[in-house]
């Protein structure tokens, strides 16, 4: 089985550590080795994001001397898998090691499906979901077909979801709006953001979703904030955290 190294994001690591262990413990389950390198920082994607390039670098180089070595990294966040494949040459083009772990940076719902390849997902998860699908996940990773695509429809998290006894996900009317969280976007432009972020919430719960799943804590976190203030009943979990109990193979 490969070498897999296990990446975990800011927001996972300092806000939601359940996340991060509940992915270790599936990909463990699959048979796999995975190391987590305790030395790990941030991708470096805040500080690009903002156009703070001097700051990012040394990170993304950081990035390359832990992670280059493993087969495969696989991280719960589609947004900082994003900055890795599609981000990183800007600093580390030509750099030893690079293209392998450009190549080999997977967030966990496409490594399931696509490198691990499972098949089977038996377990029950008796509520109603919506998926939100969010933007780096989906435009730069193409975990889901998105709208403005002409093409068959596909989604690799409703791929295995949906094989959960009892598990209902809901269609929404805007499958794949942006949550209004953005990063420094949702400080720079709070109002904005909150606006997006209470569209989202309604449009999850005009479709009779109990439950708001994705795969980026950092949009789960937005959402989950404008669900609390404003008492509503929906609750937010990351894929992992449904898939945790299910038998996969």
């Amino acid at each position: 089985m490969p070498n897999v190294g296990l990446f975990i994001p800011c927001y996972v690591d300092q806000l939601y550590p359940q996340v991060g262990l509940v992915t270790l413990r599936i990909l463990r389950r699959l048979g796999l080795n995975v190391e987590f390198p305790q030395e790990q920082t941030c991708c470096g994607q805040p500080m690009a994001n903002s156009g703070c390039d001097a700051a990012a670098r040394p990170l993304a180089e950081r990035f390359l001397e832990l992670f280059g070595k493993y087969e495969h990294v696989v991280a719960p966040s589609g947004s900082c898998v994003s900055m890795v494949r599609n981000h990183y040459d800007h600093w580390l083009h030509g750099k030893p090691n690079f293209e392998h772990l450009r190549g080999h940076t997977f967030e966990l719902c496409e490594y399931l499906t696509d490198v691990v390849k499972v098949t089977k997902v038996e377990g029950k998860f008796p509520c109603k979901v919506g998926l939100q699908m969010s933007c780096h996940g989906l435009r730069e990773l193409r975990l889901a077909r998105s709208s403005e695509q002409m093409t068959a429809p596909f989604n690799k998290v409703r791929q295995l979801l949906s094989q959960l006894r009892g598990i209902e996900i809901v269609d929404l009317s805007r499958p794949d709006e942006c949550c209004g969280f953005g990063g420094a976007f949702a400080v720079d432009e709070e109002a904005v953001s909150c606006l997006m972020g209470r569209d989202r919430i309604d449009d999850h719960a005009r479709a009779g979703a109990e439950v708001i799943a994705g795969y980026d804590m950092s949009c789960l976190m937005h959402l989950d904030g404008l669900i609390r203030r404003a008492k509503r009943p929906e609750r937010v979990m990351h894929v992992a955290e449904i898939l945790e109990k299910a038998q996969l193979s």
